[in-house]
């Protein structure tokens, strides 16, 4: 999947790794970047387009739609991490909401373009998605959930020509990650790092120092073999 020439929608776009990826995919010659953010928002290069897309709100998920017409990959970027210790559950709610639901209503609604044209939905998770941070825990959690997301979607579309990608990321040093005193790779090397990883059709991209630290033991661990085992599972996936 080469970023060249390609229509790409990204949401959570107008900061942090969302805006590295934007200016990430326009260096590498896409031909149309759709940026989705909840408020107004520009940017210089022609080849984008702001789309208003609250990842929680069908609305704003169907207008999207509507204002697309082709697209070949999908970025589900958007994502809120709350420091909680999960007295609330409304912070848990509201997390899912966004980080979970929010991925799935919004891969859902743009499939057909993706079918048409054979392309790529890439799902930022997080190492944290493998084993718990106690600072974040809804996060922890959400980003669990969506792991194994990915891993359902990646078997069920396959049969469709469509690319499922899971981005397994460490710390990038973005507002979310601002409450954290350790090294952090800055959100140019992780937006490179992810479309590198695109560009070499990994399904499980590592795409900073921190998380590569642990890709082979993944790669090559009891959880991917599981995921491959049961994916055969699938109507028209078996070997």
């Amino acid at each position: 999947m080469n970023i060249a020439d390609k229509t790409i929608l990204i949401t959570g776009a107008s900061r942090g790794i969302g805006r590295a990826l934007v200016d990430e995919a326009l260096r590498r010659g896409a031909k149309r970047v759709y940026a989705g953010t909840r408020g107004p928002w520009h940017h210089a290069d022609v080849r984008v387009t702001a789309v208003k897309l609250d990842v929680t709100s069908a609305g704003d998920i169907q207008r999207a739609v509507g204002s697309i017409d082709s697209l070949d990959i999908l970025v589900n970027n958007a994502g809120i991490a709350p420091y909680d210790d999960l007295g609330d559950p409304e912070v848990l709610e509201r997390t899912f909401a966004v980080n979970l639901f929010g991925l799935l209503s919004v891969t859902r609604a743009f499939l057909p373009l993706l079918k048409r044209s054979g392309g790529a939905v890439v799902n930022h998770l997080s190492m944290v998605a493998l084993a718990a941070l106690p600072l974040i825990p809804a996060y922890s959690i959400s980003k669990a959930a969506a792991l194994n997301l990915t891993q359902s979607l990646r078997a069920l579309l396959a049969r469709d020509g469509v690319k499922v990608h899971g981005v397994v990321l460490g710390a990038v040093d973005t507002d979310m990650n601002r409450g954290f005193d350790i090294p952090k790779a800055t959100t140019e090397s992780a937006a490179r790092g992810i479309l590198d990883g695109l560009e070499r059709g990994e399904e499980d991209i590592f795409p900073d120092p921190a998380s590569q630290l642990v890709a082979d033991g993944w790669r090559n661990g009891t959880a991917k073999a599981l995921e491959r085992q049961f994916a055969a599972f699938v109507p028209g996936n078996a070997a």
